[in-house]
């Protein structure tokens, strides 16, 4: 730890208390959020008190009873909460990336080069690292990077990225820490519980051959399918579009109902009564494997395509033409195989490294 680390903690010798500015894509009712921050702040070890940047902040708050929160969305007040903390975390998720937005990069990069000009150590915990569309935004990131105190990275491709840029910054690499969440005990049952999201991957054609392969799945095995909105705002109107544009065959209608994600308990609880889980979603995947739920994966970007080959799930890449038959054979396949337990262990076990290195860290900032 450099001087001015040790400069901006220098109160906490006196006994006062410790407070922690944890920034990430929270509040804005994506489930898989909500489980990266429910994972960060089980493993926050001591008497940090965290300052959680937050959309829906009511949301967070009962997420994480007796944190405080600050509009995530008001750059200023996120700002002035950083003036009063003695640490910045970013926690999980891939959020230094220019495909949502440029904005949107900006947002953390400014945050970051704010903290360290106020002598705030900073820590990536979890984090993935792009996609950089931008010659500016590799630029800017790798700048950036630079500063930091500690990056603990969630995929190979962050790391080999991070090696690359030659970075004399702490760094380790573990699978995603939602691998670390707890999970009831997968019982089977009659439902299909499929985590899609809407993607420019697939045209109308492309939509019609996956819900074609998923209805002819349902009739084959007499089941319920259930649409899970695992992203309140992005995937809830996805079965109503599709049946707008005359893609969901009625068989399949009859055979439907949609739930919205509304808590980390209710959908583990709808995957361990599920017969199988099909997932777009990168945390739906993880939540249900952890469990050992059997599941399928349908690839919209690299880190579920990751994700999947670590935990051994079956996945197609979207971004490849699709074929029904195809589909319904993996899809079969991934109802019969159960999960390997040992196989998830050790993802468990290996995922514990983010937390081991921030608590490390927030350790010596107390000393």
């Amino acid at each position: 730890m450099d001087c001015s680390e040790r400069n901006s903690v220098a109160h906490l010798s006196n006994g006062s208390r410790r407070r922690i500015l944890i920034c990430g894509y929270y509040g804005e009712h994506n489930l898989g959020d909500d489980a990266l921050l429910a994972v960060l702040l089980s493993q926050i070890q001591g008497q940090w008190i965290p300052v959680i940047t937050a959309n829906d902040q009511k949301a967070v708050e009962a997420l994480a009873p007796g944190s405080e929160t600050v509009n995530r969305r008001s750059l200023k007040s996120v700002l002035t909460a950083l003036r009063n903390v003695d640490a910045l975390v970013l926690g999980g998720g891939s959020l230094l990336q220019d495909a949502t937005s440029t904005r949107s990069l900006m947002y953390y990069i400014i945050l970051i080069w704010c903290a360290k000009s106020l002598q705030k150590p900073v820590f990536l915990w979890g984090q993935g690292l792009g996609p950089l569309k931008r010659r500016i935004s590799r630029l800017l990131v790798r700048t950036t990077l630079k500063t930091l105190s500690s990056v603990t990275w969630r995929d190979p491709g962050a790391m080999k990225q991070a090696i690359e840029w030659k970075l004399k910054v702490p760094m380790k690499m573990g699978p995603d820490p939602v691998w670390t969440h707890p999970a009831p005990t997968w019982r089977s049952g009659k439902s299909l519980v499929v985590c899609w999201r809407p993607t420019p991957l697939l045209n109308h054609k492309g939509w019609l051959k996956l819900v074609n392969a998923l209805s002819r799945l349902s009739e084959m095995h007499d089941c319920h399918v259930i649409w899970l909105a695992f992203h309140a705002h992005q995937d809830s109107d996805l079965f109503h579009h599709l049946s707008q544009e005359n893609i969901v065959p009625s068989n399949l209608e009859k055979r439907s109902s949609t739930v919205t994600a509304e808590s980390i308990r209710q959908v583990q609880k709808l995957f361990s009564q599920s017969k199988m889980v099909i997932a777009m979603r990168l945390h739906a995947l993880i939540l249900a494997a952890v469990g050992g739920v059997p599941t399928s994966a349908l690839s919209y970007d690299p880190k579920v395509k990751a994700a999947a080959e670590l935990s051994s799930i079956l996945c197609t890449e979207l971004s490849n033409a699709i074929s029904e038959e195809e589909l319904i054979d993996q899809w079969s396949i991934a109802m019969q195989k159960p999960l390997d337990g040992s196989n998830i262990n050790t993802l468990t076990n290996e995922a514990k490294v983010h937390s081991l290195i921030l608590n490390e860290k927030l350790q010596e900032l107390t000393i």
